[in-house]
């Protein structure tokens, strides 16, 4: 790989933010003198700021920066450009990705009051609930996405399951056409009461996105203000006792709190595959005002998490396993192609997270599929089925199609990854799914780390009741606490509307 020399480098120039003021300023991604990837830039106000970057090793960097798949964004954006990028999210004609995910939030109610969230009626002051009819006004909103509608839905908070309506807003997501419908929840009501946790089932939850922070009650007494480890455990058993089998384990990755337990939490979520579908890192955000040398004592960025997992998983799983999330838009605009219809894009920016997928072998032990197969090769096969169609030879496409699991040494795997290049089904993706447990990484952007050409490709999207679609980093970064005020009614006024304690 090419070497970094001792003076500092720009690799290329973005637009980031201001941490103190958010007006936009002109900023740097470089290298310093040792070989650190940082991003810097200056306000004329506040004065000077640099951070590490998300992809820290340049080596990685460079490696991830090849992944890169540019999207088409949306046909029919909600917003125009006015007042620049990151301001005219709505989403304006800048942007370069549509929706993969689809997010609303359903309440900043919530029955913990964790030092570390960024969503809680409590410690705002104020209630944002948007009414049922609001909600299904999103979802209809985003179903309307063209040139393809969103398939997969997050309801999050706030804790959804504080709402008494939650089923019927799972259903109502089924309903105008969502294919997958997940819930972002902390698990405390769904470990208390597993009928509950069937209703949301029943009602067409497919995921339960649980907040998961490692396997010992000090790390949920320091990151959650109680000793929660209890009630993980009994969210999967009664996933077991239903009939549940979609679980992911959301760990909010923290120096010196669990970064410790990435191994732990890897081999916990292998051995109770019967249920966990997933582990999903996402490196804890800084917000507020924070000098340098502290931030740096709590930075953790997606390099620290590729290779404290080779590390804890005594290379079980390794730095070189893991791929930067584009890497999979061959397979979409293939499938695509093949079958004449738009399929959802993750032309995310390469440095917004990596993923790798651990399959269980005939003797029981777990491999990542790298091992199993040259997933570089698959997809390489994948961009020149692209090509066949867009050239006119169809035939020679399907072929290419046909042939391109040659690349999986595994017969069953392979099975299961020809199914989803024909079918190109939600059906067909679940049972490759539920033959794997994925091991991945989301790093979201702060204020210190915000790059705008990250955010202009950003599929992860919140619908608001004012019709606007916002992405994820901005809206969390800026836009979500103006909005919440905007929409919302003082927390004592709303106890006293409905007669309720201040536990909520």
């Amino acid at each position: 790989m090419e070497m970094v020399s001792s003076s500092k480098r720009v690799l290329r120039k973005t637009r980031s933010l201001c941490p103190v003021c958010m007006k936009v300023v002109e900023a740097e991604v470089f290298v310093d003198e040792e070989g650190v990837v940082r991003i810097r830039k200056t306000c004329d106000a506040h004065g000077y700021f640099d951070d590490t970057y998300t992809f820290s090793d340049y080596e990685l960097y460079k490696w991830a920066e090849a992944y890169a798949n540019d999207g088409d964004g949306l046909k029919n954006p909600r917003t125009e450009g006015r007042n620049g990028c990151p301001f005219d999210c709505g989403i304006c004609p800048n942007h370069k990705s549509h929706t993969v995910l689809a997010i609303i939030d359903v309440t900043n109610r919530c029955n913990l009051r964790c030092p570390i969230c960024f969503a809680n009626a409590a410690a705002a002051g104020y209630v944002y609930e948007p009414t049922k009819e609001e909600i299904v006004e999103i979802l209809k909103n985003f179903r309307r996405n063209l040139p393809v509608a969103p398939p997969a839905l997050q309801f999050s908070g706030g804790e959804p399951t504080v709402r008494e309506d939650l089923p019927e807003l799972i259903r109502a997501a089924r309903e105008v056409g969502f294919t997958h419908v997940e819930v972002n929840t902390n698990g405390i009501r769904i470990a208390r009461d597993v009928e509950y946790f069937r209703e949301l089932m029943e009602a067409g939850m497919s995921t339960v996105y649980l907040q998961f922070d490692g396997l010992s009650d000090d790390i949920y007494e320091k990151v959650r203000g109680l000793p929660l480890l209890e009630t993980k455990l009994r969210v999967l058993e009664n996933a077991r006792k239903i009939g549940f089998g979609s679980i992911v384990l959301v760990v909010t990755l923290v120096r010196g709190i669990n970064d410790h337990q990435m191994g732990d939490i890897i081999r916990f979520a292998l051995e109770n595959s019967d249920v966990v579908r997933c582990v999903n890192v996402q490196p804890v955000s800084i917000t507020g005002r924070i000098d340098r040398e502290s931030r740096e004592k709590m930075r953790i960025n997606t390099t620290d998490f590729m290779k404290l997992v080779e590390e804890q998983t005594n290379g079980m799983i390794s730095v070189k396993d893991f791929r930067p999330v584009p890497s999979v838009v061959p397979i979409s605009r293939a499938v695509g192609a093949l079958l004449n219809k738009r399929f959802v894009e993750f032309t995310t920016s390469p440095f917004c997270g990596v993923a790798t997928f651990m399959v269980k072998k005939s003797d029981g032990s777990w491999v990542p599929i790298t091992r199993l197969s040259n997933v570089d090769g698959f997809f390489e096969s994948m961009k020149r089925v692209c090509e066949d169609v867009e050239r006119g030879r169809r035939l020679r496409a399907k072929l290419r199609a046909l042939l391109a699991p040659r690349h999986v040494q595994s017969l069953t795997l392979a099975k299961a990854i020809l199914s989803v290049v024909r079918r190109g089904s939600y059906g067909a993706l679940a049972d490759f799914m539920y033959r794997v447990v994925m091991i991945g990484c989301m790093h979201f952007m702060d204020p210190y780390n915000f790059d705008l050409d990250r955010l202009q490709r950003c599929v992860i999207h919140y619908g608001l009741p004012d019709g606007t679609i916002r992405p994820f980093c901005s809206y969390n970064s800026i836009h979500r606490e103006p909005f919440e005020k905007a929409h919302s009614i003082p927390y004592e006024e709303w106890l006293e509307l409905r007669g309720e304690g201040t536990s909520s």
